[in-house]
């Protein structure tokens, strides 16, 4: 038959740096660390004016970055109710810390590198062709994939219908769809009576994935839960029996999900 045509998302240019950053919003310089960033400033150098970035670091110390290197700057990102520590112009303080996260990811690299080589040895579940269910859950986004999704969707399935286990890092900006891909390869899990589990960094995360997925799951029978601190103790526990006899499709959760106590009747 013939496909209904959809309404196209449109997609918004992305926001110059500058207007992005606010007055009193925490930076990093990439040779000078922490500081806070205070706005655009005019300065006359050699008889012409110039647009510098103001950043204020630790001691009242202060850095005026030219526009032009507006790329050495980037927002800090870190837990939004913790203030980061300030670091001061001219110590050794930074060049230290990123000394340090390098040696830390030299370790996880050799890490990661031996518990690839061991699971290569070992063949994961090679899930069933698309079933219709799968079409017709698919037919109900109301947008149309852009060519980047529909070639991470087909990856996705080629791999899950392979016996490689396998492990993809899909990256995407904001608002362009990394969850609908997720969710039609979760939605594929389930139509093989696998479990999913879907892991958010943070408490309001995980509301948000919960709220996405009821919302987009509403006809398939899928039985979703989450975890997270907004569950009390007695929640909590009725939603790990259930995962544990199989109760539950997919689980959205914190890194709560990790602890020893969860235990899945059959992850996929």
């Amino acid at each position: 038959g013939c496909r209904r045509s959809k309404s196209r998302k449109h997609s918004g240019e992305r926001i110059s740096t500058f207007t992005d950053l606010k007055v009193g919003d925490y930076v990093v310089h990439e040779d000078h660390g922490v500081g806070i960033y205070q706005g655009i400033t005019r300065i006359q150098s050699e008889g012409s004016w110039h647009d510098y970035l103001l950043i204020q670091y630790g001691g009242n110390d202060k850095l005026y970055v030219p526009v032009e290197q507006l790329e050495r700057v980037q927002r800090y990102i870190g837990n939004p109710n913790q203030a980061p520590k300030l670091n001061r112009l001219g110590g050794g303080e930074w060049a230290r810390q990123k000394g340090k996260v390098k040696e830390g990811l030299k370790t996880l690299a050799f890490d990661l590198k031996a518990l690839y080589a061991e699971r290569s040895q070992h063949t994961g579940h090679a899930f069933s062709p698309d079933s219709a269910w799968q079409r017709e859950f698919e037919d109900e986004f109301p947008w149309e994939l852009t060519a980047d999704q529909a070639q991470s969707v087909r990856e996705i399935r080629e791999d899950m219908e392979s016996d490689r286990n396998m492990d993809r890092l899909l990256c995407g900006d904001v608002g362009y769809g990394k969850t609908e891909v997720s969710l039609r390869a979760a939605f594929k899990a389930i139509a093989d009576n696998k479990q999913v589990a879907m892991l958010a960094p943070t408490t309001i995360l995980v509301q948000q994935h919960y709220n996405t997925i009821v919302k987009r799951f509403p006809h398939t029978g899928a039985r979703v839960d989450y975890l997270s601190r907004f569950r009390t103790a007695a929640e909590q526990r009725e939603v790990l029996k259930k995962l544990e006899a199989g109760d539950i499709d997919l689980i959205v959760g914190t890194h709560r999900l990790l602890a020893k106590d969860v235990k899945f009747k059959d992850l996929g």
